[in-house]
């Protein structure tokens, strides 16, 4: 077997070398989505805080952010077909393009009477990045040897963290340095380059399609409503979405409520969580180990489990247990900060195996549709779990709502271990 360059595959730091080294297309894929995703991070954390400024009003930040999340709830099948039907890297070129024109009327809000125009294109931003996931997910397999898949998922999906703690930093420093104009032109000129980069990629031909779209479109809910691989991958995205939604919203009172950290605090605690994605995608991909995909995905999702519900009940098995150890951890972080950042290790793992799982369970014309499914499930279930958050973080309280989402993290783990159709 061979990488993408026709040289041998080995493992470690040589088989990591060979990916990046060996193949071109790969890595400006990569680098493509490490710049865009950046931006991403720069106008959205730039961005909220400007619309709060202007508005002074959460209700408003509130709706910009849910503006740019319903397209995924409701396109992602949509976009998922449209990546099988049209040329992927031709999607992510022209989508990068129309995310840097559709940034520019921003640069035309001057007071709270034009909120209007952020909330227009939060909902343009959001219909088409709905578009690049499925596109990249699906194109990865293309230029990639089947061998390296594990490896090159790993590092693809860390960009993500590395893009958070880049963007975010810089989102903060350029609306503060430049205001609103600052941030747009960033993300702008993130768009353009991650655009050129992507235009360069020779992924190889791909047959035209003979069915209409909306044939292609029930084609592909016939294959997740038939094909027991996509059911079992579907049920984890609705269960860990969920558990997504729990998390995002009650992580703030966490550290807040339990821990006693101030908001520098909770800083740190995401900041740290996006470090321990980073080291865990590194070791994933020095290390991809033998492990198929479905063991990879289900024993790594079951210690992510168990590490998040070591973190979420600490604070209360301490005092109960030990309490003459408690009054050295709390208000000390650094348990919290230990727990989350080793935690990074299995939920990359958990990722590369299930990105892997579901580039082989679809042929090439259906991975766009299966990607796309996905992840409206997966957005579907964290708006659902945003609500359920709120609800039983009042009548339950923070920590048993958290332990909420470990436990679903574990029963994804089992119930992808003990199938037996992937």
């Amino acid at each position: 077997m061979t990488d993408g360059g026709g040289a041998p595959l080995v493992g470690g730091r040589e088989g990591l070398r060979a990916l990046l080294g060996r193949n071109r297309d790969y890595r400006r894929l990569l680098l493509a989505g490490l710049i865009s995703q950046t931006g991403d991070w720069v106008i959205s954390t730039g961005l909220a805080f400007h619309v709060y400024r202007l508005t002074g009003s959460t209700l408003s930040t509130a709706i910009m952010l849910l503006v740019a999340r319903l397209p995924d709830v409701v396109l992602g099948s949509v976009a998922g077909v449209l990546a099988d039907r049209w040329d992927r890297r031709r999607v992510l070129v022209v989508t990068d393009l129309l995310l840097a024109l559709g940034l520019l009327p921003l640069l035309a809000v001057r007071g709270p009477d034009q909120v209007w125009i952020v909330y227009a294109v939060a909902l343009w931003t959001g219909v088409l990045s709905t578009m690049l996931a499925p596109a990249q997910k699906a194109l990865v397999p293309q230029i990639v040897a089947e061998s390296q898949l594990v490896r090159a998922n790993a590092l693809h999906g860390q960009t993500g963290q590395v893009a958070r703690l880049l963007g975010a930093m810089l989102g903060g420093l350029a609306v503060s340095a430049g205001g609103l104009a600052a941030i747009v032109l960033i993300d702008v000129a993130s768009f353009l380059v991650s655009a050129g980069l992507q235009a360069t990629l020779r992924p190889p031909g791909r047959p035209a399609r003979a069915t209409t779209m909306g044939g292609q479109w029930a084609a592909g809910l016939r294959l997740a409503s038939r094909d027991a691989g996509v059911r079992l991958l579907v049920a984890y995205m609705m269960i860990t979405g969920l558990g997504e939604g729990i998390f995002a919203t009650l992580a703030a009172p966490f550290v807040s409520d339990v821990l006693g950290g101030e908001g520098d605090a909770y800083g740190l605690f995401l900041s740290v969580q996006a470090v321990g994605g980073i080291l865990g995608g590194l070791v994933v991909a020095l290390h991809p180990g033998r492990a198929a995909p479905k063991v990879l995905l289900g024993g790594a999702t079951v210690v992510f489990g168990l590490a998040d519900l070591a973190l979420f009940t600490y604070p209360l098995a301490v005092p109960a247990l030990w309490p003459g150890l408690w009054p050295a951890l709390w208000p000390s972080l650094w348990p919290a900060l230990v727990l989350i950042g080793l935690a990074g290790v299995p939920a990359a793992a958990a990722m590369a195996g299930f990105t892997t799982l579901a580039q082989n369970l679809a042929g090439d014309d259906r991975r766009g549709s299966v990607f796309g499914i996905l992840g409206s499930a997966q957005a579907a279930t964290a708006l659902a779990g945003m609500g359920l958050a709120g609800v039983l973080g009042e009548a339950a309280g923070v920590v048993p709502a958290l332990c909420l989402h470990a436990a679903g993290l574990i029963v994804a783990g089992i119930l992808a271990l003990s199938s037996t159709h992937v």
